[in-house]
């Protein structure tokens, strides 16, 4: 049976290993998909000396970046972002060699296109990590404008207290891309100022545990549109099978 997995910590909110099982078991697929939380990335090694069945791993945070290191190869996709959410395990002749992917790129922008509108053409990122990165970059392709918005101010970024109505008005789209109001932090949420959304908006949460987040909620209330991170999940995860069945 082959053995496929996801590293990060916490997994708690976990989708992928009842997303998989339940795709092993109504395609009738022989394999098993296990949660491997790992308090630090200095313990990747280790799993995989005790795991020598593993054919592929999906990332989370916080080691999206941190696990290249440990990489033998990128691709082209993960290279361009410098992020990693998918690993293949390669082996011949008794040596093992890891290849990381990103297919964060692909389940965000199939999820984000979904929703688009004609008028939203500029974005405020929240969030500064790997899957920042992914967003980024599906952005830049689509050619839509954006800025950052993160804690510490940047030569390319801004800070939350740098958002008032102008800025909200100016940025139909509104993406965040931190874990603020995942389960079990459900009480979370960006420090923005929700007053100034309207109808016009489109608030993406890449977080899909809970569905309603406290963002989306928010952004709900003022009647924007608004979109979890389900979707962009499923897509990414059945291009990390792809990527692994190649």
């Amino acid at each position: 049976m082959k053995l496929y997995g996801l590293i990060g910590y916490p997994l708690g909110h976990s989708f992928s290993a009842s997303y998989f099982a339940d795709k092993f078991s109504r395609e009738g697929i022989d394999a098993e998909y296990r949660n491997f939380p790992l308090e630090d990335i200095s313990s990747f090694e280790e799993l995989v000396e005790q795991e020598p069945g593993l054919q592929g791993l999906n990332v989370t945070v916080p080691y999206k970046q941190k696990i290249i290191p440990f990489l033998q190869s990128l691709s082209d996709s993960a290279e361009e972002v410098g992020a990693v959410n998918t690993v293949s395990f390669f082996r011949k002749g008794g040596a093992l060699a890891l290849k990381g992917d990103n297919t964060d790129v692909i389940g965000f922008r199939r999820s984000l296109e979904e929703n688009l509108d004609s008028h939203h053409r500029a974005a405020l990122v929240l969030g500064s990590g790997g899957s920042s990165k992914a967003v980024c970059k599906v952005l830049e392709k689509i050619g839509l404008e954006y800025t950052l918005v993160s804690r510490k101010r940047g030569e390319d970024r801004i800070t939350y207290s740098d958002l008032d109505e102008e800025k909200i008005q100016r940025y139909p789209v509104i993406i965040n891309t931190t874990p603020l109001g995942m389960y079990p932090q459900i009480d979370s949420y960006p420090d923005i100022p929700y007053e100034h959304l309207n109808s016009k908006h489109l608030l993406f949460d890449l977080v899909y545990n809970p569905a309603l987040t406290r963002f989306l909620e928010k952004g709900k209330k003022q009647g924007s549109l608004y979109v979890n991170g389900y979707d962009m999940l499923v897509y990414q995860a059945e291009a990390s099978w792809e990527i692994w069945n190649a």
